[in-house]
């Protein structure tokens, strides 16, 4: 019975604040991207953004269990695609990522660092992005004028 206490003490939390974060959620119509990109973003997941900037979300708009760094906070790779984008000609993109807290979090955390990563015969820029704790927040990605701005719930 006490073990059961204690999982529930730790879940019921976290489904709260799942709950309560305005996670992005799939747009209805679908955002599909331009050919040659991959048409379908994975299971549990979506394409999110246009064909200027665009990334893949998971469907329950929550991340979990990403490593934790000592004095930095969760990390995790951000992905980002556009059309037209080649790593050969722009190994290293001009990627900025601001990420701010809805819910009462420590304060903004901005990265500014890009890479790429070629895969299923197309390019896509990479970029590290450090949640400095879990809870909600709003991630803006800025490529070559362009804004993508979308609501994870970041768990442990």
């Amino acid at each position: 019975m006490i073990r059961f206490l204690f999982v529930a003490a730790l879940i019921v939390p976290n489904l709260l604040a799942q709950k309560s974060c305005p996670v992005t959620k799939p747009p209805n119509p679908a955002f599909i991207p331009p050919a040659p990109y991959q048409v379908n973003a994975g299971l549990d997941a979506f394409w999110y953004g246009d064909k200027d900037l665009w990334t893949v979300l998971p469907v329950d708009g929550s991340r979990n269990g990403l490593p934790y760094r000592k004095n930095e906070g969760y990390s995790n790779k951000l992905f980002l695609w556009k059309q037209g984008y080649d790593g050969v000609k722009e190994p290293e993109p001009d990627i900025t990522v601001v990420v701010r807290p809805l819910l009462g979090q420590p304060p903004t955390a901005t990265s500014h660092y890009g890479t790429n990563a070629f895969f299923d015969h197309t390019w896509q820029m990479l970029t590290g992005v450090t949640f400095p704790a879990t809870g909600c927040w709003e991630v803006t990605a800025s490529n070559a004028g362009h804004k993508l701005t979308f609501v994870l719930s970041i768990q442990q």
